[in-house]
């Protein structure tokens, strides 16, 4: 095993940096090696593996694998590497590693520290994966469930799983029904390793729907917003309020603190310190940083405090137009893992449900900008975008408001911080990933931080 695992360890280490969801991208260091090796399921063998940097803390990921004798036809994108014992793929995206981790689920088992635990009886159907995203797999089996598979392992319970099972008991219709999980240890911590959930094959999600209303307003040069036929105003009241009984409902099962001074001082703090990192890493950001920072510190100035009843709770955590899917039933929201970039301790605090408010604001924003992109600078559709999300915007607040008894423009200034915080997020984001897209949220920076926060 110990000449097998040093091959195992040099595939890996030319082939885990190339991941999309690998997060040691130009850290220093990044000596690597395998923690755990489980045979799940012939011919599926999941891999914990370490990576070490020079600095800062190991990272650690999942590697599900499976060696064949052959190549089959289709697998050359997921070829990890030749090895003496075979060719080495990524278990996830071969029919049969991924047969073979629906096949350890539904047994509800223990195998070599892993544990899978499932709700119901599940079918064994074909397998497929769908995609990768900043720090998971997903696989979907038929068109009865999907799976995702945490490839970054976070020490402690996956957000996604607790607050999805949480929904579920108190009878939410917004969520999709949890079916099965599984999870090992890192660091000694019970920790998530993938979550099984219903799958809506029949939802839209809700990116592609604004999307779509957005270019019937540009095609429609003589109408406004309210006039177009693809006018998203009245879904978008229906997502605000879906948002708010969502928070009603996590508010009632899971923990809730005041919103004190000293809740919202801890608030301030932690939003210059993500302001800190970001100046630092984007230049563009620098103009912009002693107006973020005023309104940062007006959070816990009297007025503020005096407007601001709502308990921290548990939420969403990133939620945004691409985290929520139309079904015939209303709207449902899905992948609670909160930012992913964030330690799973960080994203299981208790916080303000004007952050989710926020985050799905800028998403107005983002769907009605980003197809600016694509026309050019055109002063007249730039008016018409911004004419888009703030019709959007004022509706998913009127539906949250009249759900949870109490509109989150009341609460103005608290609201334009998160605003603020979400944007510089972003700007991190677009300046690491797409440069091209880094006007969209720098363009509603210099729009909040030149106006005094007030309704709509």
């Amino acid at each position: 095993m110990g000449d097998h695992h040093a091959e195992l360890t040099g595939l890996l280490r030319e082939w885990l940096p190339r991941q999309r969801w690998f997060a040691g991208k130009g850290r220093s260091g990044g000596g690597l090696r395998i923690r755990h090796d489980v045979m799940v399921f012939e011919p599926l063998r999941l891999l914990v593996v370490d990576v070490d940097y020079d600095h800062g803390p190991s990272d650690h990921y999942q590697v599900p694998v499976v060696i064949r004798s052959d190549a089959p036809f289709g697998h050359e994108g997921f070829l990890i590497g030749e090895s003496a014992g075979g060719l080495v793929y990524d278990g996830l995206h071969d029919p049969d590693g991924s047969s073979a981790l629906l096949s350890f689920l539904r047994r509800s088992t223990h195998r070599d520290g892993l544990v899978a635990e499932a709700l119901e009886p599940l079918d064994i159907l074909p397998a497929h994966a769908v995609g990768a995203e900043q720090s998971n797999t997903s696989i979907v089996y038929g068109d009865a469930y999907i799976l995702k598979v945490f490839r970054r392992l976070w020490p402690g319970v996956n957000p996604d799983l607790e607050v999805t099972r949480a929904l579920a008991e108190a009878g939410s219709t917004h969520v999709a029904r949890p079916v099965a999980w599984y999870s090992g240890r890192v660091d000694g911590t019970p920790t998530t390793f993938g979550f099984l959930q219903e799958y809506l094959r029949s939802g839209t999600e809700g990116w592609r729907l604004a999307l779509a209303s957005v270019r019937d307003l540009y095609a429609e040069a003589d109408l406004h917003a309210d006039e177009v036929g693809g006018d998203f105003a009245a879904e978008a009241e229906r997502l605000g309020t879906a948002t708010a009984e969502v928070h009603a409902d996590l508010a009632r099962t899971l923990p809730t603190r005041p919103a004190t001074a000293d809740a919202l001082r801890s608030l301030v703090t932690y939003l210059h310190g993500r302001l800190d990192a970001a100046v630092e890493a984007v230049a563009e950001l620098r103009p912009f940083e002693a107006a973020i920072r005023k309104s940062y510190d007006e959070v816990t100035g009297a007025s503020a405090q005096a407007v601001h009843p709502r308990p921290f709770q548990r939420l969403h955590g990133d939620l945004h137009l691409g985290q929520v899917l139309r079904v015939d039933s209303g709207w449902v929201l899905f992948d609670f893992e909160g930012e992913p970039v964030r330690p799973v301790a960080d994203r299981v605090g208790l916080e303000s449900p004007l952050r989710d408010v926020a985050g799905m604001l800028r998403s107005f924003d983002y769907a009605a900008r980003s197809m600016l992109l694509e026309r050019g600078d055109e002063p007249s559709l730039a008016y018409r975008a911004q004419e888009w999300a703030d019709r959007n915007r004022e509706a998913f607040c009127r539906g949250y408001g009249a759900a949870a008894g109490r509109d989150p423009r009341a609460d103005a200034v608290v609201l334009r911080a998160f605003e603020l915080d979400k944007a510089v997020y972003e700007i991190l984001y677009e300046a690491r990933h797409r440069p091209g897209w880094i006007g969209i949220p720098l363009s509603s920076v210099e729009r909040l931080t030149r106006s005094s926060p007030s309704a709509g």
